[in-house]
């Protein structure tokens, strides 16, 4: 299936595109320094809505910060947010999820009754009220922990209905009857086999991620104001909007650049691993 899936998003040009878009991304987020030598924390007044200029190509924002330089480091924040939470978010997910659909019973009747009471708590409400709860620490982590604390529920109700269906399959049966035990049967045989769905999932959810980082720093409640990103920069540049609308564009056409990437290596992940998909 996986190899069959390569040669299918090989010849995807929307996996092509999102693909070089993403490898730009990454390295611009790993290697900052390759694109500007300015320091993103260096402001000065006497800058403050100053005009473009060959070392400055996106002009500066009220606090004199140069924004080109702001837009480049702020890709290694969101970014970073982003795979942590999506890593944490699939780790959590689907350990609830296969335990749940695997073993059944009281056991699957806990869990999906713990999949519920977090499937009605809006992810972003959520987030909100927890971090303010925990002001003390304004670290990255705390933005990744919460994430992953409501966005596990999507993944887990994957998971189980994946696991599910690949239980009852006949390798499951054969497995058993050579002896190995149900939580081998498990990890060995039936989460390989569910997987699919699972990469599907985690990466349009990344892509939202993102998003949820950048709304929380704008709403002031996710990272400190000392710390670069897109949606501090975006809430900072509410009260240039009138005069200077573009120190609120660059910020935010990075971060849709970067979410719609992330969207379209989703899309063609699903048409590579979904069978259905692939024949419509």
């Amino acid at each position: 299936m996986w190899a069959d899936a390569w040669r299918s998003l090989r010849k995807n040009p929307l996996f092509i595109i999102s693909g070089i878009l993403i490898i730009f991304i990454v390295v611009v987020a790993l290697f900052p320094g390759l694109f500007t030598k300015q320091d993103p924390n260096y402001c000065t007044l006497d800058n403050s809505l100053g005009d473009p200029t060959a070392q400055h190509p996106f002009g500066f924002d009220f606090q004199g910060c140069d924004v080109y330089t702001r837009v480049v480091y702020g890709t290694r924040t969101s970014l970073m947010v982003g795979l942590a939470s999506t890593i944490l978010v699939v780790i959590i997910g689907t350990l609830i999820g296969s335990v749940a659909g695997f073993f059944g019973g009281w056991v699957d009747a806990v869990l999906s009754r713990l999949n519920d009471i977090f499937l009605a708590l809006p992810i972003l409400l959520g987030a909100i009220v927890v971090l303010q709860m925990f002001k003390t620490n304004g670290s990255i982590w705390k933005i990744v922990l919460v994430i992953a604390l409501f966005g596990w529920v999507s993944t887990a109700r994957i998971a189980r209905g994946a696991v599910m269906e690949a239980k009852n399959l006949e390798f499951n049966t054969a497995s058993t009857a050579l002896g190995s035990t149900p939580v081998r049967n498990l990890f060995r045989h039936i989460l390989p086999n569910s997987m699919a769905p699972i990469i599907v999932i985690g990466t349009t959810s990344l892509a939202s991620y993102i998003v949820l980082e950048a709304t929380l720093s704008f709403l002031g409640v996710g990272l400190p104001s000392s710390t670069v990103s897109w949606g501090g920069d975006i809430s900072n540049a509410q009260t240039s909007l009138m005069t200077n609308p573009m120190v609120l564009f660059y910020p935010s056409a990075a971060l849709a650049i970067t979410v719609l990437s992330f969207i379209m290596l989703g899309d063609a992940v699903k048409d590579a691993l979904d069978p259905k998909s692939r024949t419509a």
